[in-house]
C-alpha cells in the first residue's frame, strides 16, 4: 500500500512539476513577446516611484497586458531595485522585457521635454522642445536669445523639472571665446571660467548637462573629445597628407570649417589649400583675415575692406604665405578628416556659387568667370 501511495505521490509531483514548467514557459513567452502598444508613448517615472506604481502606469497607458506579470517578470530578472527616474520613449509593440530594460538602465531621458542651448557662429539660442512619441519628432515650444530676450515662462517652467533633458550643442566653426561666453549665459550652470581655452581645442558636438554642473567641467569634456578626434584622425593619415604636425592639422581644418558648411565640399576645399601649400602660393582665404580683426570674439558683421585684406596681421593669408600661427575656430570631425585626406584635384581657386556651395577652378580665367557669375547673383539679390 505504501508503495502505491509513494508511486501516486511521485506521479502527482511529476505532473505538478510539468504543469508548473509549462506555466513558467507560458509566462516567459508573454513577458518577452511583442506588447500591445499600437504607437509609441512617453512614460514618465517620477523620482521615488516604485516598480509597482510604474507597472500600474504601464497598464493604464496600454503598454502591458498584465500589470502583475510585468511586476513578477521584473522581480524574476532582478531588476526591481534598478528603476531610474526620467522620461522614457516606449516604442510601439515593445515587450515587457524591453520596457523593463529601458527603465532600469542608462538613466538618460529619451522623450518628453528637451532644452537645447545651441551655440552658433553668430548667436547663442535656447530652444525648448517636446518629443511627439507618435512621430518620434521634436516640436518646438519656444526659442529665445538669452543675451537679448526676456526669459520665457515656458523655459522657466521646465528647466527645474527632474525629467527635462538638457544639453549644450556647439556648432562647427564656433570659436573658443564664443563657447565660453555661451556657457557663461547658461543660468543652470555654475562656476567661473578662468581663461578661454586654446582656439581649436574644443570639439563641436552635443553635450548632456545637468543643473549645477561646473562650466569648466563641460569645457574639459569638450577638450577631451577634441583630443580623441585629433588622435584618431592623425593616426589614419597617409603620405598625401598636406600637413606635417597635429597643430598644422588643426589650423588647416579650422580654415576648411570656416570656408564651407557643405559636408561633401570640405574635401574639395581641402584640395585647394593643399595644392596652394604645395605650390608655395598664399592661401588667400577671407576667414583668416577676419580672425585677425576679431580674434574670434564674435562675427565681423560686415564685409571686409580692401585695406583689411592688406593689413599685416599674423592670420592674414593674403599677406603671409603658409598656414596662420593658430586655428581660427573649432573644427568638426569632417573638417579634420578633410585636412588629412583632401580629394586629389588640380583646383587652385573657389568662390561662392549662390547655392550655399562653391564653384571650383583650375585656372585664373575659369575663376574669373565664376567670380563674375557670383557678382551677378549678388546684384540680383540686392535689387
Amino acid at each position: 500500500m505504501w508503495r502505491n501511495i509513494a508511486s501516486n505521490a511521485l506521479t502527482i509531483f511529476v505532473v505538478v512539476l510539468f504543469l508548473l514548467g509549462g506555466l513558467i514557459t507560458l509566462l516567459k513567452s508573454q513577458y518577452y513577446k511583442p506588447g500591445p502598444l499600437a504607437e509609441a508613448i512617453c512614460l514618465k517615472v517620477e523620482p521615488g516611484s516604485s516598480m509597482s506604481r510604474v507597472a500600474g502606469q504601464l497598464s493604464v497607458q496600454g503598454a502591458v497586458t498584465s500589470q502583475k506579470l510585468f511586476h513578477v517578470g521584473v522581480d524574476y530578472t532582478n531588476k526591481s531595485g534598478d528603476l531610474k527616474a526620467g522620461s522614457f520613449l516606449i516604442p510601439a509593440a515593445a515587450s515587457m522585457a524591453e520596457i523593463a530594460d529601458q527603465i532600469t538602465t542608462g538613466g538618460r531621458n529619451t522623450c518628453g521635454t528637451e532644452v537645447v542651448y545651441r551655440v552658433g557662429v553668430t548667436r547663442t539660442t535656447v530652444l525648448v522642445r517636446e518629443l511627439d512619441p507618435a512621430t518620434n519628432a521634436y516640436k518646438e515650444v519656444v526659442r529665445f536669445n538669452p543675451a537679448d530676450d526676456a526669459i520665457p515662462d515656458a523655459y522657466s517652467r521646465v528647466v527645474t523639472l527632474n525629467d527635462t533633458r538638457m544639453r549644450v550643442a556647439a556648432s562647427e566653426g564656433t570659436t573658443s571665446w564664443q563657447v565660453v561666453e555661451a556657457l557663461k549665459s547658461i543660468d543652470i550652470l555654475t562656476g567661473d571660467i578662468p581663461e578661454v581655452p586654446a582656439e581649436g581645442s574644443l570639439a563641436p558636438d552635443s553635450y548632456e548637462i545637468r543643473t549645477g554642473d561646473l562650466r569648466v567641467d563641460i569645457l574639459s569634456r569638450m577638450a577631451l573629445a577634441q583630443e580623441g578626434r585629433l588622435a584618431d584622425v592623425w593616426a589614419a593619415r597617409d603620405d598625401t597628407t598636406p600637413v606635417e604636425t597635429i597643430d598644422q592639422l588643426l589650423v588647416l581644418a579650422s580654415i576648411i570649417e570656416k570656408e564651407t558648411g557643405v559636408f561633401d565640399e570640405r574635401f574639395q576645399v581641402a584640395s585647394v589649400f593643399a595644392n596652394r601649400l604645395d605650390k608655395g602660393m598664399p592661401l588667400q582665404t577671407d576667414p583668416t583675415v577676419i580672425y585677425g580683426i576679431t580674434l574670434g570674439k564674435g562675427p565681423l558683421g560686415r564685409g571686409l575692406r580692401k585695406s583689411e585684406l592688406r593689413s599685416d596681421t599674423p592670420w592674414n593669408t593674403y599677406v603671409n604665405r603658409g598656414l596662420p600661427p593658430t586655428p581660427i575656430a573649432n573644427p568638426g570631425l569632417a573638417s579634420l578628416q578633410a585636412a588629412v585626406s583632401p580629394t586629389e584635384t588640380d583646383y587652385i581657386f573657389f568662390v561662392a556659387d549662390g547655392t550655399g556651395g562653391h564653384a571650383f577652378a583650375v585656372t585664373l580665367k575659369e575663376h574669373n568667370r565664376n567670380v563674375a557669375a557670383w557678382r551677378k547673383i549678388e546684384v540680383e539679390r540686392n535689387q
